[in-house]
C-alpha cells in the first residue's frame, strides 16, 4: 500500500507545473519606490517622488534598479 501511495505522489511531482513568476520590469519598480513618498511632508515627498523619478530613467536606460542600498538589473525597459 505504502508503495502506491509513494507512485502517486511520484507521478504528481513530475506533472506539476512550476509557477513562474512576473518578470520585474522598470515601471513596477517605480510604483514601489513612489508608493511611501506619499506619506512625507510635501517638501520630502517631492524630493522622494524625484528620486524615484531618477532610478526609473536610469532604469529605463540600463535595465538595472538601484534603490539606494543595492542594484539589481535583468528589467525589462517598461
Amino acid at each position: 500500500m505504502s508503495r502506491i501511495i509513494f507512485a502517486l505522489a511520484a507521478v504528481a511531482l513530475l506533472c506539476a507545473q512550476p509557477a513562474r513568476a512576473a518578470p520585474m520590469s522598470c515601471s513596477t519598480e517605480q510604483k514601489a519606490c513612489l508608493a511611501p513618498c506619499s506619506k512625507f511632508p510635501p517638501a520630502v515627498a517631492k524630493d522622494c517622488t524625484d528620486a524615484c523619478r531618477g532610478r526609473f530613467d536610469f532604469c529605463r536606460r540600463t535595465g538595472c534598479w538601484d534603490n539606494g542600498s543595492s542594484r539589481y538589473c535583468g528589467l525589462l525597459r517598461q
